[in-house]
């Protein structure tokens, strides 16, 4: 099983071409490690257990082939701390954070922040549950399942073109049936963030341990498993029905795919 098993992420594998003489030097040359997934996750459990000023050590990367040319997603670990910290800052009143983040941990997650010179993230994550705006990026035929010595999987990945250009489209029709709202602004910063890649890059998403817990909630339900699951089909119905103005056909989809996935967000409270 993964190290932290409840979460899922979606991450963007850029051109060697993308990134400055000295980090494409330095990836150029290593050997893909199929395990680096693994090892992302116990550096973040370590950090829990123990801080440290996440741009103190040198940052890890994923890496994929594609057609011989190498893509790479680097773990961003510095600016992916300091955007959680932000966002969760931004969420409460700036009276009550000191309760939950002292000053001393603020200095040790912030140290560093000053120099670095990309803050967007190549590596969204969500826990217990996968947004339904990152399905919609992908299509059922790019998606794949199975299991390794991890565990279950599914991943899903499709070219960043084809991401925003399926974005767009769902954007337009989000728009066209409720205006603008919470649902549409999500979806605008999905496509916000999208854009700040190089146009040849890959999309991906990651069930990681997320994919045990929704085949044992599909099972429990008398269904078959991983491969019950039709979440990007469901989402893909949805839209459909918001682009046809047949909000029983949209109604449908979102509902199946909401039904799934609060069974797997209920473990959380089992566990």
């Amino acid at each position: 099983m993964r190290p932290t098993p409840y979460v899922a992420s979606l991450r963007i594998y850029e051109p060697l071409s993308a990134f400055e003489p000295a980090d494409r030097l330095r990836w150029q040359t290593i050997d893909i490690n199929n395990e680096s997934y693994i090892h992302e996750e116990e550096f973040a459990l370590a950090r829990t257990i123990v801080p440290e000023p996440p741009a103190g050590r040198p940052d890890g990367v994923h890496i994929i082939d594609v057609d011989g040319q190498r893509y790479v997603a680097p773990w961003s670990t510095a600016t992916r701390c300091w955007a959680a910290l932000d966002n969760f800052k931004d969420s409460l009143p700036s009276t009550v954070v000191p309760y939950f983040i002292s000053p001393a941990m603020e200095e040790v997650i912030t140290a560093g922040v000053d120099l670095l010179e990309d803050k967007v993230p190549h590596i969204l994550n969500e826990t217990w549950v996968i947004p339904p705006r990152w399905f919609l990026l992908f299509l059922p035929e790019e998606r794949t399942r199975g299991e390794n010595k991890d565990g279950l999987f599914t991943m899903a990945r499709t070219t960043v073109a084809n991401a925003k250009a399926r974005g767009q489209v769902a954007h337009e029709s989000v728009i066209n049936a409720f205006g603008e709202g919470p649902v549409e602004q999500d979806l605008a910063n999905l496509l916000d963030w999208l854009e700040m890649f190089h146009p040849k890059s890959y999309v991906e998403l990651d069930y990681g341990g997320l994919a045990i817990y929704l085949d044992k909630a599909l099972r429990d339900n008398d269904e078959d498993g991983l491969l019950a699951d039709t979440s990007i089909e469901d989402v893909l119905q949805s839209l459909s029905g918001l682009a046809a103005a047949d909000g029983l056909m949209a109604g449908q989809g979102y509902e199946r795919l909401m039904s799934r996935w609060r069974r797997v967000q209920a473990l959380e409270s089992a566990n």
